[in-house]
């Protein structure tokens, strides 16, 4: 018998979710070695993990769409006192070959205003960067609204950007409110609310469309932004714990079961594994072995039965797990 039941309420195995390769005007079209894709039309920028278009890969939903299965199976997923049946975190891989806009997401209430759902609150994790690597986060101080309004017309809004230099390894905090553009060299893991809510304030020329008057209203002159310190625990280093979630890395070394994933001391929640090198295997009773493959993504729904993680990526080195988890506000 399947470990998949058609009550939400009962137990959810594991299971890895499809990635979605999305075309970006600033994105390259080979995005070998990270990913087995070559595009044949416009660029990908970015891969979705966590999409509501993303389609589940294993067990006997495959091919449903995630959002559907949420909508389905939300106790499973999210535990019986959700405050939603939505997907909490997008979860995306970015490749940027061009600057990216330069752009402001805004909070929930203003989102709610103009008809959307949520606002956005952001991270960034670097897989990858080269030499002089930067992103622009904020603001320089003495920045006031009719300079940066002046600078968007003028072309020279880079001018009151706050550049920060990225290494392997940093996180980038940029909540709602904070100006904010990535520039060509690096790799980035972004983990944000599921929202894709953009409001563009300045594109290089781009023929895109842009929103200045929403993102005037948007901006904060003073923002959490930045670099996050890590935080080394004894089995795990939390890279970020903020209001909509928590990033942590793992060392596997061989295996871990789902008990020490998540800390003996917790509760069973809604959990993302994503390797960021190395391979992996989630093996349970009940359901069929899971590939956790390089740069794959696999949900471990609240109601998950107990399982083994295993490191199977020796010739690529070992795994390098990130654990992504959403946090409840408030």
């Amino acid at each position: 018998m399947s470990a998949f039941r058609r009550s939400p309420a009962v137990e959810l195995a594991p299971f890895r979710i499809e990635p979605r390769f999305t075309q970006r005007v600033w994105g390259f079209r080979d995005l070998r070695p990270w990913y087995d894709y070559v595009a044949e039309g416009d660029p990908i920028g970015e891969v979705w993990l966590t999409g509501d278009d993303c389609l589940v890969a294993t067990g006997p939903h495959a091919g449903k769409r995630l959002a559907e299965l949420f909508q389905s199976h939300s106790a499973a997923l999210l535990g019986g006192h959700a405050p939603s049946t939505d997907s909490p975190l997008l979860i995306k891989t970015i490749f940027a070959r061009e600057k990216l806009s330069v752009q402001v997401h805004p909070d929930d209430a203003m989102a709610r205003k103009y008809g959307g759902l949520r606002g956005k609150n952001e991270c960034w994790f670097a897989l990858a960067t080269e030499p002089g690597a930067k992103v622009a986060v904020g603001l320089k101080p003495g920045a006031t609204l009719a300079r940066v309004e002046e600078g968007i017309h003028a072309g020279t809004l880079e001018d009151s950007l706050n550049l920060v230099p990225l290494a392997v390894g940093d996180m980038i905090y940029v909540d709602t409110g904070t100006v904010h553009a990535i520039w060509p060299g690096s790799i980035l893991l972004e983990v944000q609310q599921n929202c894709d809510l953009t409001y563009r304030m300045f594109d290089y020329g781009r023929p895109r469309e842009l929103h200045i008057a929403k993102s005037l209203e948007a901006v904060r002159f003073t923002t959490r932004a930045g670099k996050v310190a890590p935080r080394p625990l004894r089995d795990r280093t939390v890279l970020i714990d903020v209001e909509h979630f928590r990033v942590e890395r793992i060392a596997v070394n061989g295996a871990r079961t789902s008990e020490s994933l998540r800390g003996a001391d917790k509760e069973p929640e809604l959990a993302y594994l994503f390797a960021a090198a190395g391979a992996g295997r989630v093996t349970g009773n009940g359901f069929e072995p899971v590939e956790l493959p390089a740069r794959g993504i696999v949900a471990v729904p609240t109601a998950s039965p107990e399982f083994v993680l295993e490191d199977t990526g020796a010739a690529e080195g070992k795994l390098d797990l990130i654990r992504i988890t959403p946090n409840r506000p408030g």
